[in-house]
């Protein structure tokens, strides 16, 4: 059983088209006992303002049995690491790290590691997501290592594996990664990247790559038995 969906949007991202609201509902008729939603910081074309991290108050815990976690797609902006928004905001309780074509232009495989490994600096950052793409080629021997020494989570991101989805080569770069990841015992968290309601806990094309590399389970946060573990995971707290 899929227990979460940590990637998600909203109209705040600026290019998704659902509240958040509608994508707690959406997370209900799934199934889906915890939700993160992680909308983008202002690197992003379309996001007009970070405020939307001081506010995170505002939200219930849990919502219809749904239990909401606060969170960021932080975008990385430099080849050292840096992102666009403050992860210190004490409301924020988690990030995921990751290379868009909007915030920083493509470099060497070398460069496009380093910003990854170096993005993850602040101890919020728990998720380097979908790295997975031939725009931003990567040495996944380096991040994989990486990964796993320093226990992070790296992203199987669903929205990849689409056909006609945002980032091209992910299933050959995915299956590279998990390739290497499997031998060394990374471990990784499927998401649907949604940026609509109708998208919320859809990971249909990440379980299958998975299960078609018998990735064991026992690696994927997905699987964990109770929302209290996936909290454990992420370092976060019950209470807000």
């Amino acid at each position: 059983m899929n227990l979460c969906d940590l990637h998600t949007h909203t109209v705040a991202s600026g290019h998704a088209y659902s509240s958040l609201t509608e994508n707690i509902r959406y997370a209900k008729k799934k199934g889906l006992k915890v939700m993160g939603t992680t909308d983008h910081s202002m690197a992003m074309p379309g996001v007009e303002t970070n405020m939307i991290f001081h506010n995170y108050g505002a939200i219930p815990r849990m919502v219809d049995d749904v239990m909401v976690l606060c969170g960021a797609e932080a975008n990385i902006i430099d080849y050292e690491g840096a992102l666009d928004v403050n992860l210190d905001l004490r409301l924020i309780e988690y990030a995921i790290v990751s290379l868009h074509k909007h915030c920083i232009q493509p470099g060497t495989i070398e460069e496009n590691t380093q910003a990854l490994i170096q993005a993850t600096k602040h101890p919020k950052v728990k998720i380097i997501g979908h790295p997975d793409d031939d725009l931003y080629p990567v040495d996944y021997e380096t991040l994989v290592n990486f990964a796993v020494e320093n226990h992070y989570f790296v992203e199987v991101n669903n929205s990849s594996l689409r056909e006609g989805g945002p980032r091209k080569g992910a299933r050959k770069n995915l299956t590279r990664m998990l390739t290497i990841g499997k031998e060394k015992g990374l471990r990784v968290i499927m998401s649907s990247d949604a940026h609509i309601d109708l998208s919320i806990g859809e990971i249909s094309l990440a379980e299958a790559l998975l299960e078609e590399l018998s990735y064991p389970k026992e690696w994927i946060l997905n699987y964990v038995r109770e929302p209290k573990d996936i909290l454990a995971a992420l370092g976060i707290k019950e209470e807000k």
